[in-house]
């Protein structure tokens, strides 16, 4: 009986270990990520507002990977929903998908290749200006 408690626990420990690590995060290409945004996903673009009003994807939301953990309650609604990170090559949105993870966020995928990918594809895009609407401190 003590054999069957000890292989027991074991089990129950290994199932909670496995649960709390984050859920491992796929690469995905430009059209998979313009797929995904199409069927509701959000696309995270995490380059450099200067970099963003360049260019960027049509209905990409931007916060810049240096702003991310402080600004990440602006995306909860999606911590259960999927996600495409993207920013200028696919090193910045590595990061930014490890830092979501890490935050609970399920559904994260990295978007290979970035921006430059993006437009190398042909994919539409955008140079509409971001504007951070800054909140008033109550009168």
């Amino acid at each position: 009986m003590k054999s069957i408690s000890t292989k027991y626990i074991l089990s129950l420990t290994s199932l909670l270990l496995l649960s709390a690590h984050p859920a491992s995060a796929a690469d995905i290409d430009v059209n998979q990520a313009l797929s995904m945004n199409q069927q509701g996903a959000l696309l995270l673009d995490v380059r450099e507002v200067e970099e963003y009003n360049e260019i960027h994807a049509p209905n990409a939301m931007l916060i810049p990977l240096g702003q991310l953990s402080s600004r990440i309650q602006e995306i909860s609604a999606y911590k259960n929903k999927p996600i495409a990170v993207m920013c200028r090559s696919g090193r910045r949105s590595e990061k930014a998908v490890h830092l979501l993870q890490e935050a609970g966020f399920l559904r994260v995928d990295n978007v290979t290749g970035g921006m430059l990918a993006w437009q190398k594809s042909g994919l539409k895009t955008d140079s509409s200006q971001y504007v951070q609407l800054m909140k008033r401190p109550p009168l």
